[in-house]
């Protein structure tokens, strides 16, 4: 077999190849939806994407006679590594062909760059944060991935393994019928919490747009501040993240769960782009643009995923926590009941957070893939 050549990828043509290696690899997968292109772009460029700010980040394309069959990042995140100061560098966007030594040779050049900067240990994949797509497909393959979601390959996994990478941590993703009546139980415990009047659930208020987001963002980073691999949302990610969602966002697609008046309780929905897209092959021109926004605008979007779910810490663990979050939960299930929507991702949760999987399945919700994150010490 042809020798395997890694090279680091730079400069708009650099990124465009980068971008371009999962076409092939995909071709015959009926599952896997092609991003969009501009969005990608957007996405790894540091002057328009403040998540990259504090993100020291390699690309690498491998080829073989002249073709492109796999690419990987290493990167560095400074976040991390102030917060938690173990030495730890990562690696993602992870794709190749089913060839061991491709692998190998896509591993061995993230894990040289971090070790040559300093990194004694490797985890991943993240693309390029905890706060992006992360995580390695190894359950659920028989499905299309959720919109932030990924999709890989079966073989992904093993080749990883062989290469002494283990698991750190498997992430949940639950399925939610939507048009199903909500157990007993899950309503008994919430007309509990409700009978005080002391729990009370709003949508966004739109003309406070910026704020609200602020307002959901900072609920998330305290609930989620003692979860494994935690990074919170600084001010600008905040806004950024409230100017990529705008198009999607209706106001009672979230929903803000106030005790006593005061904000301790939050979920986002956001409709399931990727069935939107399914068929642009990444591209918006000449006519993706009008399908996209008459799909989004007239038809609708069928599906939907909760990416972001939380409550303060301080009522995680006492009698108004389970409530909050019923309440939240509730409040933009029936919104999406109402408008026909048959059902959604909830996604992702720690596999050991009990508490929330307790939650999930009293809602009726089942697990249906699971991502995992691999780690490997570099020596």
């Amino acid at each position: 077999m042809a020798r395997i050549a890694v090279e680091r990828v730079e400069g708009r043509r650099g990124l465009a190849r980068f971008l371009a290696v999962p076409d092939a690899i995909y071709r015959d997968d009926p599952c896997w939806v092609k991003p969009l292109d501009l969005e990608r772009r957007e996405h790894l460029d540091p002057a328009k994407n403040p998540f990259l700010r504090r993100i020291d980040m390699a690309l690498f394309v491998a080829s073989r006679n002249g073709r492109d069959v796999g690419r990987i990042s290493a990167q560095i995140n400074r976040a991390h590594l102030e917060r938690y100061g173990d030495a730890t560098g990562h690696f993602g966007f992870l794709e190749g062909e089913d060839d061991p030594e491709l692998f190998r040779a896509l591993t061995a050049t993230a894990e040289r760059w971090l070790a040559e900067r300093g990194m004694r240990r490797v985890t991943g994949p993240f693309d390029p944060s905890i706060n992006d797509s992360c995580g390695l497909l190894v359950e659920g393959f028989d499905t299309p991935p959720s919109m932030m979601m990924g999709h890989h390959r079966p073989w992904y996994a093993r080749r990883l393994e062989q290469l002494g990478y283990a698991k750190e941590k498997d992430l949940i993703c639950y399925w939610s019928d939507v048009q199903t009546d909500w157990p007993e139980a899950a309503s008994r415990l919430l007309a509990r919490g409700l009978r005080s009047g002391r729990i009370r659930v709003r949508p966004l208020d739109m003309r406070r747009y910026r704020e609200e987001i602020a307002t959901i963002c900072a609920i998330f980073n305290d609930a989620w501040a003692e979860n494994w691999g935690f990074l919170p949302f600084e001010e600008t990610e905040a806004q950024y993240l409230a100017r990529s969602i705008r198009p999607l966002v209706r106001a009672e697609d979230f929903a803000i769960g106030e005790l006593d008046g005061e904000p301790a309780a939050m979920v986002v929905t956001l409709p399931n782009l990727n069935l939107a897209i399914r068929d642009l092959g990444g591209r918006l021109l000449p006519f993706g643009w009008a399908k996209l926004l008459w799909r989004l605008k007239v038809r609708g979007i069928p599906e939907g995923r909760m990416p972001l779910m939380g409550v303060r810490r301080a009522f995680q663990n006492g009698p108004w926590g389970a409530a909050l979050a019923l309440a939240v939960i509730r409040a933009v299930h029936d919104v999406h009941r109402a408008r026909g929507t048959r059902g959604a991702e909830l996604s992702w949760v720690l596999e050991d957070n009990r508490r929330t999987d307790a939650l999930i399945r009293m809602m009726g919700a089942r697990p249906y893939k699971t991502y995992r994150i691999y780690g490997k010490d570099l020596g």
